[in-house]
């Protein structure tokens, strides 16, 4: 066959292939894929984002105590630890990690968080042993919870300077008040009495190693500067900001108080 006749075989044959339609997939309505997301989709309004798994308290802001949130079972006022986000810290923090471990516990709907606002400054840690119109703050909100809701169980929990305002606090409010307060627990702070509330309804946490807290090795600020190892100053900075790990441990001591109260 001459290649002119080659090619005009092949036109032909091409020619007479049947064409295949490609049809675009079309795009579902906006409408349908609003309802097959409605689930993962966070809608703007007053309500808390949504916090997929079992861990609900993701926020670094907490105020349903004085957001109009209704009264729960339990109320924990809660102060966080120098320079942290927001009025209760970043979701891996102290708070977070032991308001999920104790909703977990005792039931979401049963809990009602409540952070603790105030400047939480270092310097104001280390040489005036805390904030005072933090300290200030707490005590109000501690009243706020008895007089707003007498039947709820009051739980307050401080970590490091958040411990110093809990101290401090808890000395500012009556005996009445008192009462309301079915548990009261510091990490990473020194052990000391908690104004008057019961030791068997009070707990101190010190991790071992963190001589922020147990003072088992002398310190004093800039320690790395007066004479002790660089390595050791920063272990003990890293032990004490690991409390969030104890957050089961101290939930589980909190959920027999409020659960028994004698």
């Amino acid at each position: 066959m001459k290649p002119t006749q080659a090619l005009i075989a092949l036109a032909a044959i091409v020619y007479a292939a049947p064409v295949v339609e490609q049809t675009k997939a079309l795009a579902p309505p906006l409408a349908e894929l609003d309802t097959h997301f409605e689930h993962h989709i966070k809608r703007c309004g007053k309500d808390e984002p949504t916090f997929l798994g079992r861990f609900p308290f993701a926020n670094e802001t907490y105020n349903q105590l004085t957001d109009g949130t209704p009264c729960r079972n339990v109320t924990m006022i809660y102060a966080r630890g120098s320079r942290q986000a927001g009025n209760v810290g970043k979701a891996n923090n102290t708070g977070p990690a032991l308001f999920n471990s104790l909703a977990d516990r005792i039931g979401l709907e049963n809990l009602a968080v409540q952070g603790v606002t105030y400047k939480a400054r270092r310097r104001d840690y280390i040489f005036k042993g805390g904030c005072n119109e933090g300290s200030k703050t707490m005590a109000r909100l501690i009243n706020q919870a008895a007089s707003q809701c007498p039947d709820t169980k009051i739980v307050i929990a401080g970590y490091s300077q958040g411990a110093q305002l809990l101290h401090k606090a808890a000395k500012n409010v009556t005996a009445g008040v008192t009462q309301h307060i079915a548990a009261a627990v510091t990490l990473g702070y020194p052990e000391k009495p908690m104004g008057k509330i019961a030791a068997s309804r009070s707990l101190s946490v010190c991790r071992p190693g963190d001589s922020f807290c147990d003072k088992t090795i002398p310190w004093k600020p800039f320690v790395p500067f007066v004479g002790a190892p660089l390595w050791w100053f920063l272990t003990m900075l890293d032990t004490h900001g690991d409390y969030n790990e104890n957050a089961t441990a101290v939930a589980n001591w909190i959920a027999d108080r409020v659960t028994n109260i004698g």
